[in-house]
């Protein structure tokens, strides 16, 4: 039985960058497996935050695989990016795995998307997960309407979400750059 269920909402802002994530797993459709898992974090040396949602094991695998991307490109999170992109579509196990990453630094603010493709929001927001799309239009909306800060935009828009998915919980972790 696949264990998943996540929100990730990422905000580009003021020449800050936040990324918050929820901390809910759920086995199956009916069973909240653990609530506080950590979903976001830093690599390579704290320059870097990734947020993961999917099947945990993959999420996993996939953020060890982007972690040795930085390393071998000294770095350079789209160089890393378009190289595990290119991993991913072409490796027959990786193909298969189930999860999508928002990966930021503090220049850039990118999507891996399930099957292998880097996406640049044009608005410097992003989510992804069972309540992205919950988290990108109330993020939207705060960008738009407000001045909060990327971390509070983040943090509100996951807030939004959980009152809304149920495989979203406000056990929510923030980082930002």
């Amino acid at each position: 039985m696949a264990m998943m269920g996540t929100t990730i909402c990422a905000v580009k802002r003021g020449g800050h960058i936040a990324i918050a994530g929820d901390g809910q797993v759920t086995m199956g459709e009916n069973t909240i497996f653990k609530s506080s898992a950590r979903k976001v974090r830093r690599l390579y040396n704290g320059q870097v935050v990734v947020g993961f949602a999917g099947s945990v094991a993959d999420a996993f695998s996939l953020c060890e695989r982007f972690e040795e991307k930085l390393t071998q490109c000294g770095g350079n999170l789209e160089r890393a990016a378009v190289n595990l992109a290119q991993d991913w579509r072409g490796d027959q196990v990786a193909r298969k795995l189930e999860s999508m990453m928002i990966v930021a630094d503090r220049d850039s603010l990118l999507v891996l998307s399930g099957t292998g493709e880097v996406i640049d929001p044009d608005d410097g927001v992003c989510a992804i997960g069972s309540g992205g799309n919950y988290a990108l239009a109330a993020a939207r909306a705060l960008v738009q309407n407000t001045n909060l800060s990327a971390e509070d935009i983040a943090v509100k828009a996951l807030e939004v979400a959980a009152s809304i998915c149920v495989f979203t919980n406000d056990h929510i972790t923030v980082e930002t750059l």
